[in-house]
């Protein structure tokens, strides 16, 4: 069963990988980014969400900010040091670590996502499909999520709830737009070797149609 959920916000930075110090937005939300909010609303380690196409509401406009960010972050290593006994510092200086950089995002974003879930190998004998789509039904109808869904940055929050029903009508419904190639998700089969994965994304009439996993779209 899909579920299609519409979600809104001001802005939203879903940061193309090739540019690192200078953050720059793809042009619509990316799968990993949907599935990440979807997890945000309902997380369990019994399903997995499968995002299937990304309804584009409002026009694609862009904006130039800039943020504060720090250059480093507190060392893994440091902590599980403190953690045995060491003595060393867990903190950070913003005064003495703060730099500003300009960002590309997105504004006044609107989609609706739709998407299924399906059943992993963790799911306990007493879970199973309707149980889900019964509990995420009643989050999307109460507003209730694990954390705050957002769209690729904390700053930028993102409003959900279950689509109402009806034709779904996007900002351009004739038009044809390439996007290039596209993060599609992250692969952790192998927790040493975290494998990008990407596809070849297209707006058709306003509609992102994200390819099945495991498709041969799905370039590693």
């Amino acid at each position: 069963m899909s579920f299609q959920v519409e979600v809104w916000g001001e802005y939203g930075c879903f940061s193309r990988p090739e540019l690192k110090t200078e953050r720059y937005t793809y042009d619509v939300m990316t799968p990993s980014a949907a599935r990440g909010l979807l997890d945000a609303i309902y997380w369990h380690p019994g399903l997995r969400w499968v995002p299937e196409r990304i309804f584009v509401l409002s026009p694609i406009r862009f904006a130039s900010i800039r943020r504060n960010e720090v250059l480093s972050k507190i060392s893994g290593s440091n902590v599980s040091s403190v953690m045995n006994g060491a003595d060393r510092e867990l903190y950070l200086c913003a005064k003495d670590e703060i730099v500003q950089r300009a960002a590309t995002v997105l504004q006044d974003v609107h989609y609706v996502i739709e998407a299924h879930f399906e059943m992993t190998p963790q799911a306990a004998p007493s879970d199973n499909e309707g149980k889900f789509c019964d509990i995420m039904r009643r989050r999307l109808a109460r507003g209730q999520c694990y954390v705050q869904p957002c769209f690729g940055c904390r700053e930028f929050p993102a409003h959900f709830q279950a689509w109402a029903g009806g034709e779904i009508v996007t900002a351009d419904p004739e038009g044809e737009r390439d996007l290039g190639l596209m993060l599609y998700d992250l692969d952790y089969t192998d927790p040493q070797n975290i494998t990008p994965m990407f596809f070849r994304a297209a707006l058709k009439n306003g509609v992102l149609n994200i390819p099945a996993p495991g498709s041969q779209e799905v370039l590693r």
